[in-house]
């Protein structure tokens, strides 16, 4: 298929990137919480950020990570790397082309289509509606992507068993 027909492959591949370099830095961010009085050193993140510690998302952070077990931060930090590991080898497939990728892609995405359904329903807002959008977009189109990839080579292998 033309790199025409690849057009949206590439920022859907920044886009995975992105989501990489993000959850790695929040993965090397808890490393820093490691040996520490949990809670206090969120609360002082938060009282750095200039943001209020009594505010419900503020005061959720403080609450979970004065919970947390350096061994369960390690936990969440060594999964952080895998998910970002992923991310990375798939933006790098659908930066090149690859179908492993565009398979990938479709698969993981298609994941978090129920999770993000849910989370609508519970707890409306426009940033979850956006993400339900773009993931479903980029199901779609890696579907769609898959389909035409198979009647090309159905067509290839037609016209080769022609003029042979």
């Amino acid at each position: 298929m033309s790199s025409a027909a690849h057009k949206a492959l590439r920022p859907i591949a920044v886009f995975e990137a992105f989501k990489g370099v993000l959850v790695l830095v929040v993965g090397l961010g808890l490393l820093g919480f490691l040996g520490r009085d949990n809670g206090a050193f969120a609360e002082q993140i938060i009282r750095q950020l200039h943001l209020d510690p009594a505010r419900h998302y503020a005061k959720l952070f403080i609450m979970t990570m004065a919970q947390e077990s350096d061994s369960q931060l390690m936990a969440f930090a060594t999964f952080a790397a895998f998910y970002a590991t992923v991310r990375f080898v798939e933006a790098y497939g659908l930066w090149n082309e690859r179908r492993w990728a565009e398979w990938l892609a479709a698969l993981s995405g298609a994941v978090y289509v129920p999770i993000e359904i849910y989370e609508l329903v519970n707890r409306a807002s426009w940033v979850k509606l956006g993400a339900l959008l773009v993931n479903v977009a980029v199901v779609v189109y890696m579907g769609w992507l898959l389909t035409e990839n198979k009647r090309r080579e159905a067509a290839e292998e037609k016209n080769r068993n022609l003029a042979g």
